[in-house]
């Protein structure tokens, strides 16, 4: 067992692709007592070493309050329902893509793209907010809306140790064209490009291109992708973000 990676005195790495399956995406663990959340899920291939790893961060199963979902995609989504059941976490996901996961939407999550798989999976907090707060104990966790990758892709932000921590899962994209769907309406949201009911555009650059801008404002200490790592320092967080411009 790979002991988690700690990043800060509140944040792990718990899901570790490396560890995993090459369709694999991080998991990460804001650690904060009993009102505790992870961040994302992983596409459920590793999900025992996950749940042995939440354990040795030294918090309970029970602790763990939410799983904030950065979008849709089965590599990030596809172990919610197993970690869901062990921990009793409530799923928090953007509105754009609540659709694809409730349904397990083979193409819209891109699993059957990717050659992966997803179930259904119930959510129980849908936000249609560009920004909603989540209080844990001591600290607060910010949802912002960053469409581009998805309809509903979304990067979560945390103060810990005295650093900005941008959750900001799959920054590098891809950008993928072929994930599209003619379901629903499209609407423009906030000056973004989204789906309504269903997905239109499920990938879209020039979204992208201004979640990544937003992004880059942040003006994070630490960055946590969902594939290629942790970047710690303002410069280093500034440099990955502005290389996908």
């Amino acid at each position: 067992m790979k002991t988690p990676e700690q990043i800060t005195s509140d944040i792990f790495q718990v899901g570790v692709v490396s560890h995993s399956t090459p369709q694999d995406a991080a998991v990460y663990l804001i650690k904060d007592g009993n009102k505790s959340a992870l961040v994302d899920a992983g596409n459920g291939e590793n999900t025992p070493a996950i749940l042995e790893s939440i354990k040795l961060c030294g918090i309970e199963l029970s602790d763990v309050a939410y799983i904030f979902v950065t979008h849709c995609h089965f590599d990030h989504t596809g172990g919610i329902n197993e970690l869901r059941e062990a921990t009793g976490a409530k799923v928090v996901i953007h509105q754009y893509d609540s659709v694809a996961l409730k349904t397990g939407d083979l193409n819209s999550t891109g699993a059957e793209w990717g050659g992966g798989h997803i179930d259904p999976t119930p959510v129980d907090i849908i936000v249609g907010e560009n920004q909603k707060d989540f209080a844990l104990n001591k600290l607060n966790v910010t949802m912002h809306h960053t469409p581009g990758h998805s309809p509903g892709s979304a990067v979560f932000t945390v103060n810990s140790d005295n650093q900005l921590v941008l959750f900001g899962q799959d920054v590098h994209g891809p950008v993928e064209e072929v994930l599209q769907s003619n379901q629903g309406e499209f609407v423009v949201v906030g000056g973004f490009s989204c789906g309504g009911n269903g997905m239109l555009l499920l990938s879209n650059k020039a979204d992208y291109k201004k979640s990544l801008e937003f992004m880059a404002g942040l003006d994070a200490d630490i960055l946590c992708e969902g594939h290629l790592g942790t970047y710690v320092g303002k410069e280093k967080v500034s440099e990955f973000i502005n290389s996908f411009l």
